[in-house]
């Protein structure tokens, strides 16, 4: 057992909180930014193929190349191109190889000096495409790329221009070709300045300003042209749609003139209908077509349908406009047949009142469905199911933290999270999932936190049938919750385990789920006699004031929920509240027994640095452990809960003894504290079959200890020193006779590594040096882009008889990942 096997089973991860952040490829594969990654999800799966690291700030924006728009044209292509642009005004090219789905960064272009706010691109052939970025720094820079003729090739770059806008800047590009043949580009930029400009120039560079449109009265959001519109048999028109947070969409359209012989004089005709430019030896004139209302806040994307292909690479020009807005909905425009008036004819929407508005909206490539992102870093997705009418469905989306996640705790069958973005998060694999070949897949099924404070650490209570977890968050109270009625039922569906289990539960359990106060941090509990009466409302009340918050309506799902039903319909009732700390939690743990949990806080003096020790169930305070003077940053009990391990800022470790006394009471004693190493320590973890433990640290290093008989702790070994800051540490048992391991190794940089671990025991019990071997070092296409921050392997009762294992990680990329490793 000297070698293994590692496999990425799931990503969870939300988008980042930013405009143009979504792409949607011509390879039915959607971008976005998260964290300093770039990740990537499959529609159809509703799955997180892979996260890409390369950026060194957070991703700002993406754009697929073909984009949906010229997907049409990409149906032979084997190879299809990704652009990424970060808060540094770094811009990277990526390659993805369809067959095998093979990715690799191909280059990276420095082009700005402030952060990338907006990619567009253009593809002229197969192999040339340009493509325009614009930044905070005040620079809009376009560049033609010879993208690779084969895998593996190089990428070719020539800057075409560097266009100064000043210092109000552009957030919104748009590229398209001139109609008429003529070899000219059109470049299309807004910003803060309220005014559309239009650049034009030769496909070898010099662009030249053209225009400007004036009409909105607020920023700019979004632009997006067409392609050419072929009216009597010529493709001479072309189209732009605009969108600003004056919540209107204007729609320009661009028609060609025979020559500049035949151009009018400026008379009150040409002013109405518009600025005329010129490019090459051809005249341009620009009017309004239509001024779309119906948003209620800022438009913050406009996105034209995908054409149709209908015989090689002739298409047709969608009359379909998607918009995505700040009041929570997507709207689809159309012209009428009859009267050419646009109009909206589809209204898709998260009409949960936690939701906060949409950031942008997409098209797939065949135009059947459309993609949301939200303020909360979430995902809605809807899909025509309709044949002779429209019938917009919300279906599945994957999903995610959208900041920090700083803890995590394995349930069995399920894995609990916490993190900065003030949510906890249940992911589970739910079988025979229709939409996966291997009939099962990880999905969010439950979000039993929504709260007001930033949540740092959190621990599940142990046992069997104990479904019970406690958190602590930026405040001095630890809360405890307990899973209600409709979430038993829900993991019933999900892990098929039948329906038995729960036949004595049912007779005891009243709740039925939860609901959140208007103003308050609690979540009360919904029980099952109430939730059959219907309330009575008196009609003249009124619904939208904040005391008439909709009650939520806990159901048992039978399928993977969406964003709408997590994020307000699978919340848990807290049960208790513990106080005690002084200082914000920093840490919990809980034996494995279920019977205790300690829990440490933030702190700079001894008294403050205190270990609380409570008793599940009664939930009162039991003991206060003192050792340390400086945060207790992690704990974990032994695994026979003779000992309790703390390691903390003041580089320092502690070893409390507990011993039963009488009935539920334990005494404890201090046993040891001892200097570990120079820096912070942040990890430890205990061997499984003895009490051997190790410690990681700041310093790089690990430390691998024994307790001996009496109170004395020996240091067996130090592993050699790593590259980056050991963050987190978890240590596994294979074989009880061997007492033989892996030790899981997590670091700032992202990165995470396996070791095995044999502990070798003289006659008298004594461990002897450890052997220790370096058997994996995951790849860091699988790995986290940040401080990885816990890992956690999953609990099984038979371990010896396993050869696969389940990993879990989060970080501070905003990533939870289960890895299955198989022992070869």
């Amino acid at each position: 057992m000297s070698s293994c096997e590692v496999e990425s089973v799931f990503i969870g991860a939300g988008c980042n909180r930013i405009v143009n952040n979504v792409s949607w490829g011509a390879s039915n594969l959607v971008s976005f930014g998260a964290h300093n990654a770039v990740a990537i999800f499959c529609p159809k799966s509703a799955q997180i193929l892979t996260t890409l690291p390369g950026h060194k700030a957070s991703v700002n924006c993406t754009h697929w190349l073909p984009s949906t728009k010229f997907a049409f044209k990409a149906k032979h292509l084997d190879r299809h191109f990704l652009l990424s642009g970060d808060a540094e005004g770094a811009i990277i090219l990526w390659e993805l190889t369809l067959t095998g789905r093979k990715w690799r960064l191909v280059s990276q272009i420095p082009s700005h000096k402030k952060g990338v706010t907006c990619i567009t691109a253009y593809l002229i052939s197969d192999i040339v495409a340009v493509f325009a970025s614009t930044s905070s720094d005040g620079k809009v820079n376009l560049w033609e790329m010879v993208l690779p003729s084969v895998e593996g090739g190089e990428c070719k770059f020539s800057c075409l221009d560097s266009l100064h806008v000043g210092s109000k800047s552009m957030v919104t590009l748009s590229l398209a070709e001139l109609p008429g043949n003529t070899g000219h580009l059109v470049l299309a930029m807004g910003g803060l300045d309220n005014k559309i400009h239009l650049y034009c120039g030769a496909k070898t560079g010099n662009f030249l300003h053209a225009c400007e449109l004036k009409g909105h009265t607020d920023w700019i959001r979004s632009l997006d042209f067409s392609l050419p519109v072929c009216t009597n048999g010529e493709a001479n028109t072309l189209l732009l749609v605009s969108s600003s947070q004056d919540k209107g969409i204007r729609i320009w359209k661009m028609v060609l003139h025979n020559s500049l012989s035949k151009q009018e004089g400026t008379t009150l005709a040409s002013y109405i209908k518009g600025p005329i430019f010129v490019a090459g030896s051809f005249a341009y004139q620009i009017s309004l077509e239509s001024l779309l209302i119906g948003h209620e806040d800022w438009v913050y994307s406009v996105e034209w349908q995908p054409p149709f292909s209908i015989q090689g690479n002739t298409c047709y020009q969608s009359e379909s406009i998607l918009s995505a807005s700040m009041d929570k909905t997507m709207m689809i425009w159309q012209p009428e047949r009859t009267t050419g008036i646009w109009t909206n004819v589809v209204t898709v929407g998260e009409l949960s009142h936690c939701a906060l508005g949409f950031y942008g909206g997409h098209w797939s490539p065949n135009g059947d469905s459309v993609l949301a992102h939200g303020y909360g870093g979430s995902f809605h997705l809807w899909r025509n199911t309709g044949v002779d009418f429209d019938n917009w469905q919300p279906q599945k989306v994957p999903s995610g933290h959208f900041a920090a996640v700083t803890d995590i705790s394995w349930g069995g069958d399920y894995m609990l999270s916490v993190s900065h973005d003030q949510t906890t998060r249940i992911f589970a694999p739910w079988h025979k999932d229709p939409d996966m070949e291997e009939g099962e897949a990880w999905h969010e099924i439950a979000r039993p936190q929504v709260h007001g404070h930033d949540i740092n650490c959190t621990t599940l209570i142990r046992g069997k049938g104990n479904h019970r977890f406690v958190c602590g968050a930026e405040e001095k109270v630890a809360r405890v919750f307990e899973a209600p009625l409709s979430f038993l039922k829900t993991l019933n569906h999900a892990t098929l385990e039948g329906t038995a289990n729960f036949e004595d539960t049912q007779v005891d359990m009243q709740v039925l789920g939860a609901n959140m106060s208007a103003l308050g941090l609690s979540q009360k509990p919904i029980y099952i006699q109430t939730s059959q009466e219907t309330p009575n409302r008196n009609g003249s009340e009124v619904l939208d004031t904040l005391e008439t918050i909709p009650d939520a309506v806990p159901v048992v799902l039978t399928e993977p929920p969406i964003e709408e039903q997590l994020a307000w319909h699978t919340l848990w009732p807290e049960t208790h509240k513990l106080y005690g700390h002084g200082n914000e939690l920093f840490s919990l743990c809980c034996d494995h027994e279920g019977k205790l949990v300690a829990s440490s806080c933030k702190a700079q003096s001894v008294a403050v640095a205190e270990i609380w020790l409570w008793q599940v169930g009664s939930w009162k305070p039991v003991g206060r452990l003192q050792s340390h003077s400086l945060t207790v940053t992690r704990m974990e009990f032994s695994h026979d809960d003779n000992f309790l391990l703390a390691v903390s800022r003041d580089r320092h470790f502690s070893i409390f003894s507990f011993k039963k006394t009488g009935t539920d009471e334990i005494s404890h004693q201090l046993l040891t504290r001892q200097e570990a190493h120079k820096r912070i320590v942040w990890a430890c973890s205990w061997n499984p079959y003895g009490h051997e433990f190790c410690t990681g640290s700041r310093d790089k290093t690990v430390k691998i200890w024994a307790v001996e008989k009496g109170s004395s702790v020996k240091l067996l070994m130090t592993l050699p020193s790593f590259k980056s800051s050991v963050t987190a540490l978890s240590w596994v048992g294979l074989d009880r006779q061997r007492n033989y391991g892996f030790l899981a190794v997590g670091m700032e940089n992202g990165l995470i590594e396996l070791w095995s671990i044999s502990v070798q025991r003289n006659d008298d019990g004594i461990a002897l040096a450890p052997t220790v071997t370096r058997i994996k070092q995951f790849d860091p296409l699988i790995c986290h882009v940040s401080s990885v921050n816990r890992l956690a392997w999953r609990h099984t009762e038979k371990r010896e008889d396993c050869r696969n294992i389940e990993l879990a990680s989060c970080g501070a990329d905003h990533c939870v990942r289960v890895f299955n490793i198989t022992v070869v």
